[in-house]
């Protein structure tokens, strides 16, 4: 079964259980001598394997590590690479937050007490809230 952006969740678990069994098989395992090389009990390799239930992430890279899969993670989640533009833009440091649409006007722009500040966004001044002042606590 190839897995694509079509395919349910659950389709999902149960091919990689299905999957990680025939690895398990190759290698000649048991789901008991895989959950003892792993780390994790025996019940978990069962979850994972019927693809029924999702186990928590660390278990399935144990799981993973154990059977000798944990390389292919890079193909899984590759490390991004910023394009030419954008290391120029960033001067070499690494994006740390995503920016608004540049069609879309920030909900942060301008203040609510500016003459006309929410006026570009449809806000009439009687509608919009004041800036808070010391002494405005009653």
């Amino acid at each position: 079964m190839r897995i694509g952006k079509e395919t349910t969740d659950e389709a999902v678990l149960s091919e990689m259980g299905r999957r990680l069994a025939q690895v398990r098989l190759g290698k000649n395992l048991t789901q008991a001598q895989l959950a003892a090389k792993a780390g994790v009990s025996k019940r978990t390799v069962e979850r994972l394997e019927a693809g029924g239930v999702a186990p928590q992430l660390s278990g399935f890279i144990r799981i993973c590590r154990a059977l000798d899969l944990l390389e292919r993670f890079e193909l899984l989640v590759p490390e991004p690479v910023a394009s030419p533009m954008a290391q120029l833009k960033f001067g070499g440091k690494r994006r740390r937050r995503a920016s608004a649409a540049t069609n879309e006007v920030p909900p942060t722009a301008g203040t609510y007490d500016e003459p006309g500040a929410g006026a570009s966004r449809g806000i009439v001044a009687e509608d919009a809230p004041s800036a808070w002042r010391w002494g405005d606590e009653t």
